[in-house]
């Protein structure tokens, strides 16, 4: 393969308009006006999209909704392969997350890509590994499409290479190009015997964490398979033109790329912002729940309550029981029947204040129904 060529893209060129324009939503994010219930709960559902969007490429028939109620049973083993791809793709996130978590200018390296390999393919059968977290020892072929990948005993000099690229120093305004080459590169290097797109995608969220794109201290998120999976034809096309190896047709991976991050982020933007978010997204699930009898209605009353002030407690709830003590005892025996339905948790630095909860119990089905009205579910429900 030929060495890693970066673009130079003309000034006036709709590439660098992009980039102008995501560098300026990088530095000008909502995180300030999300408050943390609602910025923890939404990247929990993040994750599960970002799970299906990749598998979703790869074949993967399980629907969102599917997804999200396997969620809620991470204790127990999953109940297909299709589960437990899903799974290893959430494992995969937080093992990202973990690895960038204290450290964005840590070293994306051939051992770090080969772990992320060796925990996404992890008990499968139809779409595992014959040799997880070890570089290819055969030749192999990229299903739909016309490139040949080397030879395997070219892999580990040139994923050395790419790592190479990925960490040089560069204007952070290079971040998005760099990020869309080594994805191609990688694909085009096809270094394991088997889930290169899944490992190409999370190296993706990983170059995008160590950007800062992600980053949950920002309380910034983003759902990068999605660039890909809105349209699975267009993604493969595009990688076609790259494949090229002309600038030209690099330039335009990029600024598929580009796009892609631009329309994400806007999306997620909305779904953080405080306001936006309540009215369209959590009060619409909430009446949900009520009508379904999943809650009741002084369940609703307290999360509504919860949803407005962000922190609650048992004095801030007990006028909807009366005043005497044992209406109190009443409220208490309430917060911990809705912290055994995972509805509230304890706040993390205060024993007796709760915030709301709502990814990890049966109201995210209505959340996620909330999201598919206003636009905002990228990954459709049902696989097409």
């Amino acid at each position: 393969m030929k060495p890693i060529k970066a673009i130079n893209p003309p000034f006036d060129s709709p590439l660098v308009s992009e980039i102008f324009a995501l560098e300026k939503l990088r530095y000008t994010r909502l995180g300030g006006t999300t408050p943390p219930w609602l910025f923890f709960d939404l990247k929990e559902i993040m994750h599960i999209l970002e799970s299906v969007a990749s598998a979703r490429i790869e074949g993967n028939r399980t629907t969102v909704v599917g997804a999200a109620m396997d969620s809620l049973e991470q204790d127990k083993a999953p109940k297909s392969e299709d589960a437990r791809e899903l799974r290893n793709i959430r494992a995969a996130i937080e093992f990202i997350e973990d690895a960038f978590s204290e450290d964005t200018a840590l070293k994306i390296t051939p051992s770090l890509i080969r772990e992320l390999h060796k925990i996404l393919v992890e008990g499968l059968k139809k779409d595992g590994s014959k040799t997880p977290g070890r570089w290819r020892t055969e030749p192999v072929r990229i299903e739909k499409s016309t490139h040949t990948p080397p030879e395997h005993t070219e892999v580990p000099s040139l994923m050395q290479e790419l790592c190479d690229y990925i960490n040089e120093d560069a204007a952070s305004q290079h971040d998005i190009i760099k990020i869309a080459i080594a994805h191609h590169r990688f694909a085009a290097i096809h270094p394991f015997d088997n889930g290169n797109g899944r490992t190409a995608r999370l190296l993706t969220y990983a170059m995008l964490v160590r950007s800062e794109y992600i980053n949950k201290t920002k309380r910034t998120i983003l759902n990068p398979s999605a660039i890909f999976c809105i349209d699975r034809q267009k993604y493969y096309d595009m990688l076609a033109i790259a494949d090229k190896g002309t600038e030209k047709g690099t330039e335009q991976w990029c600024l598929y790329v580009a796009q892609g991050i631009s329309a994400e982020m806007d999306r997620v933007n909305r779904l953080l912002d405080r306001d936006y978010a309540t009215n369209n997204i959590i009060e619409p699930a909430l009446k949900n729940a009520v009508d379904s009898k999943f809650l009741s209605n002084e369940e609703y009353q307290i999360l509504k309550i919860a949803m407005r002030d962000d922190i609650i407690q048992v004095q801030n709830i007990k006028h909807l029981f009366g005043t005497t003590a044992s209406d109190a005892v009443q409220a208490s025996r309430v917060i911990a029947n809705m912290r055994d339905k995972k509805l509230l948790m304890i706040h993390p630095n205060y024993q007796k204040k709760y915030i709301m909860r709502f990814a990890n119990n049966y109201l995210l089905h209505d959340v996620l129904k909330a999201m598919d009205k206003n636009g905002l579910l990228v990954v459709k429900n049902e696989a097409e």
